[in-house]
């Protein structure tokens, strides 16, 4: 990973431990200020003054995984392994520790559950946030039809989810594999609308951070949870 991305990754990561210390929300991140972002800002000052790899505390970093194997109790060793196993582990434990509390045993099938439910809050989120944005009067008449599918694509991927969770009661992991797949295809579909509409999407970011979710959540769904 480039220099730039993983100082990236540490600032977010920086954000996401603040925010878990406050609240169990999974709403918008704050300020650093809790004992686990002081000791990632410490390594992302050791990180600008350094050449790849980086060491803290005489411990080498060369990726993220290093990283996350450093952070205090807060973040717990399974999480990290679980996450660190995904394809945007950074964002992993962002979407699902708001969702885990402390009686939850950390295994792959209760990481699963808590980044389904990640997936359904953002969908909820950006579905909100296009609904709005498809009945306002001043959102160009082109954007209309494309906001309208995007629409339908969030109410797919909300469908999937509830499929997804049925599918883990009924320990049915075919049916799970099916549901998580779809959501990967469901998606892209809003932002290749606008794309082939040659506009630039008003939800980029939150199509681009549910992408992740979706991604991670496949992964530990497909190659980690076991019936």
């Amino acid at each position: 990973m480039g220099i730039n991305h993983f100082i990236i990754a540490l600032i977010s990561l920086t954000c996401l431990f603040s925010f878990s210390a406050s609240t169990n929300a999974p709403l918008p991140l704050s300020d650093a200020s809790s004992p686990t972002s002081s000791k990632l800002h410490d390594i992302i000052e050791v990180m600008f003054e350094s050449p790849s790899p980086f060491a803290f505390d005489g411990t080498t970093l060369e990726s993220i995984d290093d990283v996350l194997s450093i952070l205090p109790g807060s973040v717990d060793p399974a999480l990290q392994k679980i996450c660190g196993n995904t394809d945007h582990p950074v964002e992993c434990i962002k979407a699902t520790m708001p969702f885990l509390d402390e009686k939850t045993t950390i295994e792959p099938l209760s990481v699963l559950k808590a980044g389904i439910e990640a997936m359904d809050n953002q969908t909820k989120y950006a579905l909100a946030e296009v609904t709005k944005l498809s009945m306002d009067p001043t959102t160009l008449k082109n954007v209309v039809p494309i906001l309208q599918k995007c629409i339908d694509i969030y109410n797919n991927i909300l469908n999937s989810d509830q499929k997804s969770l049925e599918a883990i009661s009924n320990r049915n992991l075919v049916q799970l594999s099916i549901e998580l797949g779809a959501n990967v295809e469901n998606v892209l579909g809003c932002d290749n609308a606008f794309k082939q509409a040659k506009l630039e999407s008003p939800i980029k970011k939150m199509d681009a951070m549910l992408a992740k979710i979706v991604s991670n959540t496949l992964t530990i769904g497909v190659d980690m949870v076991h019936f």
